[in-house]
């Protein structure tokens, strides 16, 4: 997964922190729909709908391990909720 974030003023040990409105490109999901021959429908986009409730970037939540989304394939038909596996826990501020 990519993110491309518009945060350019807080960062964690390797970057600058996820915020909820940022994009996430997925790579890799074999997604298929339950049809006859099943279909593919990758996940290619995430939409997070919760951020973390403690910490805010000029007024945007941030995104953490308890942060909430939805995985949607290229035709906006979703997928199921993203799981996060791996999390930043230094941060830093400008």
């Amino acid at each position: 997964m990519q993110v491309i974030t518009s945060n350019a003023s807080a960062q964690a040990a390797s970057g600058f922190i996820a915020l909820l409105s940022d994009e996430f490109i997925v790579a890799g999901c074999p997604f298929m729909l339950p049809t006859v021959p099943p279909t593919p429908s990758p996940c290619v986009i995430v939409r997070w709908m919760m951020g973390d409730l403690r910490l805010q970037i000029n007024s945007t939540p941030t995104l953490s391990q308890s942060s909430v989304g939805m995985c949607y394939s290229a035709l906006q038909i979703p997928q199921g909720p993203p799981i996060v596996v791996n999390t930043q826990t230094k941060v830093q501020g400008k």
